[in-house]
């Protein structure tokens, strides 16, 4: 039996400056050109804000479904480090189900993208919860690693490519 992860971080360096990639990565309305599970997000009062409410629609293969999310951390960018952050919860019939986050950070001409997701499915609803994903997102709790490795991976790169070159592995 594989082992059950909580955490998971990927990085990448992008071509581009971190108040610009913030502001790409926090309007969640494009997340879907970027995802390879994520198909679309709405959010009903744009911009994001902290607390902001949404809900995202997902597939992978022949599953749907959807999550809802509230934005918890917004920091754009700003001298003197310009280092920023971006966090956001999701979950579904009212149970945590994972923490993503984004960490910007200068790195030469470019900007080191981090992106960070937590299980949040411990406690109490924890089994319900691990139910519902593998029923949804035909994904046991074990997997889903795995499957987010490789989510995470090409979510990089492609806004990497969206923000001018190839990428570079940070």
């Amino acid at each position: 039996m594989t082992r059950r992860e909580w955490l998971l971080e990927e990085r990448i360096v992008v071509d581009a400056a971190p108040a610009d990639v913030h502001r790409l990565v926090s309007d969640l309305r494009t997340m879907g050109r970027w995802s390879p599970e994520c198909r679309g997000v709405w959010m009903p009062r744009p911009p994001a804000r902290t607390g902001t409410r949404f809900v995202g629609f997902n597939r992978r293969g022949p599953f749907l479904w959807f999550t809802t999310g509230r934005i918890s951390t917004l920091r754009e960018p700003q001298a003197p480090d310009w280092t920023g952050e971006f966090g956001f919860d999701v979950g579904i019939f009212g149970l945590p189900i994972a923490r993503w986050g984004y960490r910007f950070e200068p790195e030469g001409d470019g900007t080191r993208v981090t992106e960070t997701w937590q299980d949040l499915r411990t406690g109490r609803g924890a089994r319900i919860a691990d139910l519902l994903g593998a029923v949804f997102a035909g994904t046991r709790p074990e997997h889903r690693v795995e499957v987010n490795r490789a989510g995470m991976r090409t979510t990089l790169a492609r806004l990497a490519a969206d923000c001018g070159r190839t990428p570079a592995a940070g």
